[in-house]
Formats: C-alpha cells, sequence, structure tokens
C-alpha cells in the first residue's frame, strides 16, 4: 500500500517544528523534510514540493510564493500556513468549522491556506454573529488580543529564552499603526464591511491567546442580547470537535481567563460576557497559538485532504 507522502517545507521554524512533532509518529502517511544544508536549495525544494501529496508551506511570505510558483506537478495539494495567500482568490481558507460545508471543501482543495492564529479565535467568534443577523456587518470593532511570545516566530522565541531572555519586555503592544497584516484576512472572513481595529499584543508566556471583542447592545440588532449572542454561537459551534461555547453559567461564574489553558491542544474555546445593566457584552476566545492558531489547525486539514486524496485514489481504481 502506497501511503501518502507530506513534504514540510520550513520544519525548523516554531510552527514547522510543531508540525513535524505531530505527524512524526504516525503510521498512515510519509515525511519528507530536507537536510540542512538544502533548505535553501531551491531546486532541492522544488523538487521535493513536485514529488509529494500534500506539501505544508511553514515559511515566510515570500518564500511561500516562490514555493507555490515551482509547482509543475498538478496533483501536488498545498497548506500554505504564511500569510501569503488567505486573501487570495483561489485558495480554501482552512478554518474548517468557519461554515458549513468548509470542511468538505478544504478535503478537496488543491490549495489551502492555514488561518493566522489571531484571525481564528476573531474570526470565530464574529462570522456566526454577522451570518446570524445579530452583528451588523459595519459594526466599528475593536479587537484585543495578547498571545504568547511564541506568535513573533524564532526572532521572539530567542528574545525570551536567550541568553538576554532577563531584558525581555513582561509585556508589550504592538502594531500601533493600525495596519496589521491580519485586519484584511478577519475582515474578509468574518464578513464585515468596516475594517476593524485590531490591536495585538505579547506576553511573557510561551504560547496560548486570549482574544476579546467588546460590544454594546444597542448598536447591535434590536433585541440583542447575551443570552441570544451565546445561542448562536452554540447552535454554530453544535457538534464541532475542536471549538466549544462556554455555557453561560460558567461564563458567569468566571473572573478571569488563562491564554494557557488549552495549550497543546488544537482546541477553541468561545465565551460570552454579558453586563445587562450596562448593556455591553464581551465575546472571548481562547486557544493555543502553536495549536488551533497553527500547527494544529495544519494537522486538521491535512486529515481532511489525506481524506480528500484517498477519496480520488478510490475513485481512479
Amino acid at each position: 500500500m502506497r501511503y501518502p507522502l507530506v513534504f514540510i517545507d520550513g520544519d525548523q521554524g516554531t510552527t514547522g517544528l510543531q508540525i513535524h512533532e505531530r505527524l512524526r509518529d504516525r503510521d498512515d502517511l510519509r515525511l519528507l523534510t530536507l537536510p540542512a544544508g538544502q533548505r535553501k536549495d531551491a531546486r532541492a525544494r522544488a523538487e521535493a514540493i513536485n514529488a509529494c501529496d500534500i506539501a505544508i508551506l511553514c515559511l515566510p511570505d515570500a518564500a511561500a510564493r516562490e514555493a507555490v510558483a515551482s509547482i509543475a506537478n498538478p496533483a501536488v495539494r498545498v497548506i500554505d500556513a504564511s500569510s501569503a495567500h488567505r486573501t487570495q482568490a483561489g485558495w480554501t481558507y482552512g478554518f474548517p468549522e468557519m461554515a458549513a460545508g468548509q470542511a468538505q471543501r478544504i478535503a478537496g482543495a488543491l490549495r489551502v491556506s492555514n488561518p493566522g492564529c489571531y484571525p481564528t479565535g476573531a474570526i470565530g467568534l464574529l462570522r456566526p454573529l454577522v451570518v446570524g443577523g445579530l452583528l451588523p456587518p459595519a459594526y466599528p470593532l475593536a479587537i484585543h488580543a495578547v498571545s504568547g511570545y511564541s506568535g513573533g516566530g524564532r526572532a521572539a522565541v530567542d528574545t525570551y529564552e536567550g541568553p538576554d531572555a532577563d531584558q525581555a519586555l513582561p509585556f508589550q503592544v504592538y502594531g500601533l499603526g493600525l495596519a496589521h497584516k491580519h485586519a484584511p484576512e478577519i475582515q474578509q472572513y468574518a464578513g464585515l464591511a468596516r475594517r476593524p481595529a485590531f490591536v495585538p499584543a505579547y506576553g511573557a508566556f510561551r504560547q496560548g491567546i486570549v482574544l476579546t471583542v467588546a460590544l454594546e447592545l444597542d448598536l447591535l440588532a434590536s433585541g440583542t442580547d447575551g443570552d441570544k449572542l451565546h445561542a448562536c454561537l452554540a447552535d454554530h459551534y453544535a457538534g464541532a470537535r475542536h471549538v466549544e461555547v462556554m455555557a453561560p453559567a460558567e461564563a458567569a461564574a468566571a473572573t478571569r481567563l488563562d491564554p494557557q489553558a488549552l495549550n497543546g491542544t488544537n482546541d477553541l474555546r468561545l465565551a460570552v460576557f454579558a453586563n445587562r445593566e450596562h448593556g455591553q457584552v464581551l465575546l472571548a476566545a481562547v486557544f493555543d497559538n502553536l495549536g488551533k492558531g497553527a500547527s494544529g489547525a495544519a494537522v486538521q486539514n491535512l486529515d481532511l485532504m489525506l481524506a480528500g486524496v484517498a477519496a480520488d485514489a478510490r475513485q481512479a481504481a
């Protein structure tokens, strides 16, 4: 029996390392990585990507575009973990729980763009509410998120874990120019008519995310309250293996959110916190930026695409 060949291009970065860790002991596929001396060899990389069944690109944006441009084999499928193709036509967005039928679209796609870490939480919260008619697409949104420093890649990891780690800031807000590359991705897939203000931050912990969005109830669709927002999210994700919506009683009893609570998993936890007296709601998402926010999502998409490869093989036989 021929097992699918999966090529990880860029397996030494934070995302690539975790993908390799998640796949290395599996017996239903074969892994292909390049030795150190060939990782920047364009010819060796092109040969590898054209020889595989599915390529997972864990590369900077420019290198990801080059890798895709080198593909001559029409049967090669791609999961791009960079932001190079997330809003590009012809690419399937790799958030299986985003919409009905999305998992099936991913399974049959040749080109899948893995979501960004922050957009996973933002879109996961906002899209069902927009589609459900509870959140106006033109609502002026401000999205705040705090990630573990691994979200900044190898350079950030070196800053917090290297010889000068004692100099690293315990907390830092960045993206102050309000031009973060994740904003268009969030706007497109959440179905927003207005670009959201997105304010990210890093904390002095390795991985994990808390993302929050505050809403004023009097600016939402008439009659909308915390219960309706929760019900909309709960209905959308009913039966989803990797997304849970916190029960109202649990949310009402919560006093804090731990960004590291789901580390090491591919799970996304959503919550609605409501204050009826003040007419305000806080939407929140907790997940692992290297799990559902990166490598876990890539492996989830890979499994869907492997099922698609198997289905194609059965049809060809």
